[in-house]
């Protein structure tokens, strides 16, 4: 049976189809299959379909398999009991007129992935969906602060996670970073394991090497291998 990993936010903009790719991608890479007999599934809800346009332009270099599947309820009512994958990555839509898309997509969820911006206009809309849809699901979760830039300095980082805390939110213990590799790689038809290999880009694959090993927890579904390349590289940050 595989593990569903819901990706929510009901606010557009806030990086969910970023994280989706990139999350499914380095689970994949590291599991060690080839392409075509990949343990992760890619699934878009999201009828602007840009993890769709994504995908095609990546072509057979993506990692994992991909389905868009938001004029499909067949489908994503049975999530749960595909077979063929070890992990599925669900994009979802991110505006409420698609809540009834989300929380079928929620009844197959064993967790679910809230990103959220580093900023105080993004709080709300995120409560919001926690609130009203994610925790009435009793399904577990945890919000991602994604896409903070460090030249902006800690203070915008610093208040999101302080208004987090004081709403006891739980949280993933990894930050996405801002990279403008990531804002160019559905363009360049590229995931982050295809990033060139330099400095910059090995920084921006930690990122999501670590919320790879949070997400899947320490025995995690990575091989063994990858968990020790991974904190090995996490350390060299």
């Amino acid at each position: 049976m595989a593990h569903v990993h819901v990706i929510a936010n009901q606010k557009g903009g806030v990086g969910k189809t970023t994280v989706t790719v990139n999350l499914a991608a380095v689970v994949a890479d590291t599991m060690g299959r080839t392409a075509e007999d990949t343990p992760v599934l890619g699934v878009s809800t999201d009828p602007q379909a840009s993890m769709l346009e994504w995908a095609t332009r990546v072509g057979d270099e993506l990692p994992f398999d991909f389905e868009q599947c938001d004029d499909d309820p067949g489908m994503l009512s049975r999530l749960r009991a595909i077979t063929k994958y070890e992990h599925i990555f669900v994009d979802t839509p991110g505006t409420l007129e698609n809540q009834s898309i989300l929380e079928e997509v929620l009844r197959q969820a064993d967790d679910v992935i809230v990103p959220i911006e580093p900023e105080p206009l993004a709080f709300q809309p995120a409560a919001r969906t926690i609130q009203s849809v994610i925790v009435p699901s009793k399904v577990p979760w945890r919000v991602l602060i994604n896409n903070w830039d460090p030249r902006d300095g800690e203070s915008d980082l610093q208040q999101t996670r302080e208004y987090l805390a004081a709403k006891r939110f739980p949280i993933f213990n990894t930050v996405i970073r801002h990279y403008k590799l990531h804002t160019r790689a559905a363009a360049e038809g590229v995931t982050v394991v295809q990033y060139a290999k330099n400095r910059v880009a090995l920084e921006a694959r930690q990122d999501f090497f670590r919320l790879a090993l949070e997400v899947l927890g320490s025995n995690g579904g990575l091989p063994k291998h990858a968990r020790t390349d991974a904190v090995v590289a996490a350390g060299r940050s």
